[in-house]
């Protein structure tokens, strides 16, 4: 089962099902709901941080002119470790990760929000990071390796 769903869902349809998942269950269990003064705010000040990381990463892949589709991690012509590739192996992921907590904190799904985050994580990392890294070091091997040891794969 596992085999079959590597590189299956782009992992913005992943985010796209948690966020929905999110939303559901903050309607679901309204009186799980957290709200606070500042709540509009950090989820926009969050979700800000998310969207550069996000973009900075996908800008560095298009100025390398390296691929972009997670799906065909074997299409890649670089192997990047600048920038926030300096902290983290997967900073378009983590991104990704920090606009749903913007998602939950606007709806104030502080507690079931990060489940449904966690999930997409677990889920990004087993059906999606796992099979990238393994392409990855085929392709760029030794460098590749280096860069795996020194950085984490999320941060």
């Amino acid at each position: 089962m596992y085999s079959n769903l590597k590189l299956l869902i782009p992992p913005p349809l992943v985010a796209l099902a948690a966020s929905f998942l999110i939303w559901q269950t903050s309607k679901a269990a309204p009186q799980l709901l957290i709200h606070f003064p500042a709540q509009l705010g950090v989820a926009i000040l969050v979700a800000s941080v998310g969207l550069f990381i996000e973009l900075t990463g996908v800008i560095q892949f298009f100025s390398r002119k390296t691929t972009v589709n997670p799906l065909k991690p074997n299409t890649s012509s670089h192997l990047i470790t600048d920038g926030f590739y300096r902290f983290s192996r997967n900073p378009m992921y983590v991104g990704m990760m920090l606009l749903l907590l913007a998602w939950s904190v606007h709806l104030g799904a502080l507690i079931l929000g990060p489940c449904a985050i966690a999930l997409a994580m677990w889920y990004v990392t087993i059906f999606q990071i796992k099979p990238e890294e393994e392409t990855l070091e085929t392709m760029f091997g030794k460098d590749y390796q280096t860069y795996k040891s020194q950085v984490r794969r999320w941060i």
